[in-house]
């Protein structure tokens, strides 16, 4: 109500033709409402806000300027709710090479882990489309 006294409308900060590429990537959604786009770009823009706050918080705590991945990872670990169904997709922290090595099937499994039927990992939508032959493609 508050938008319509001042006469300026709220525009979300992301672009909405890639949200809207990136929602129709889940089979089971055909078309995309616009009211549903916008709606899904604005919690989209909270919650990364949400998110690089308490990043920033962590760095902070630890009395760094710059925010890391083990920063963002601290934060999810810390937000059960987000951590339910993020801390997976998070690229685990690289291992300085003086430190004692994991135990590297352990890590593999946890970067090989396949999502659930009917979804695909965000990181796959930014890896670059595989070539295909044309006898891929004729099957298809």
């Amino acid at each position: 109500m508050e938008e319509e006294e001042s006469g300026e409308a709220i525009r979300p900060e992301f672009p909405t033709g890639r949200v809207k590429k990136i929602m129709k990537l889940d089979k089971d959604i055909g078309k995309v409402n616009s009211e549903a786009l916008f709606l899904v770009s604005c919690a989209t823009e909270l919650f990364l806000k949400l998110l690089a706050e308490k990043s920033a918080e962590v760095a902070a705590e630890k009395k760094r300027k710059t925010v890391k991945l083990e920063h963002i990872r601290m934060a999810v670990k810390r937000h059960r709710s987000i951590s339910d169904f993020l801390l997976d997709s998070l690229p685990l922290p690289s291992q300085p090479s003086d430190a004692p090595a994991k135990d590297e099937n352990r890590i593999r499994a946890v970067v090989d882990k396949v999502a659930p039927a009917g979804t695909r990992r965000i990181d796959d939508f930014f890896r670059r489309p595989t070539k295909t032959t044309s006898a891929e493609t004729n099957e298809s």
